[in-house]
């Protein structure tokens, strides 16, 4: 589904070129599950906005579906970002005026799906994310890891063929940050392709593989 090959991303720093990603190719199939992991600086948020096309390589090729994510114009790249990539962060991210479902119903409403059915999927999405009971809070009603799952059901609403998590648990307790782990490891046996990054050994050993980055480069694969 996904495929780099020889991407570099540099910034230039005053005098100093500054290697975000160095020569990085990488295949990411359909239903895979990757875990990114590396320390600080090593390129892996870096990864992820190149991935969810946030950023643009500075050399190289990205493909995504077959299609050169480097011939897009940025209408078509802020279009394939709506239908095609979900987004979760560390911080939530969620509208402090709007309830669960508003929240949920957001990229739809941008996307001009009509009132009654955003309504629709978006309950539906919140029941599928464990939050049937919590559809009329608002954030600061919701722990963090119920916070968490709105995000979740928010990225997943536009049934997007990848879904990138930039340390989706790194804001949680424990208990959170294993029940995010499982509804992300659900949606992925569900047929959901999801790349996350993260420092926490106990999420990066849930995922199928593993890619470990250093200095902007991938040093392996597991």
């Amino acid at each position: 589904m996904i495929e780099l090959e020889g991407v570099w991303r540099t910034y230039h720093m005053g005098d100093t070129d500054v290697h975000a990603l160095c020569d990085v190719s990488l295949g990411i199939g359909q239903g895979d599950y990757l875990a990114v992991v590396g320390p600080s600086g090593s390129g892996k948020s870096t990864l992820l906005n190149v991935l969810g096309c946030l950023d643009r390589p500075s050399t190289g090729s990205y493909r995504f579906r077959s299609k050169d994510v480097g011939s897009l114009d940025d209408r078509e790249r802020s279009l394939m970002r709506q239908r095609d990539i979900g987004f979760v962060f560390q911080f939530f991210h969620l509208l402090p005026r709007l309830d669960a479902r508003g929240n949920v119903e957001l990229p739809m409403l941008f996307a001009g799906v009509p009132r009654a059915e955003r309504r629709e999927r978006a309950e539906q999405a919140l029941v599928a994310v464990g939050l049937s009971d919590r559809m009329h809070h608002r954030p600061e009603e919701l722990s963090g890891g119920q916070r968490q799952r709105v995000a979740i059901a928010r990225a997943v609403i536009m049934r997007p063929a990848l879904l990138l998590a930039d340390e989706p648990t790194g804001n949680l307790d424990r208990a959170s940050a294993r029940e995010v782990m499982e509804l992300l490891g659900q949606m992925n046996r569900d047929g959901q392709t999801v790349v996350l990054v993260t420092h926490d050994p106990e999420v990066a050993a849930r995922a199928r593989s593993t890619v470990r980055m250093s200095d902007g480069a991938i040093v392996e694969r597991t």
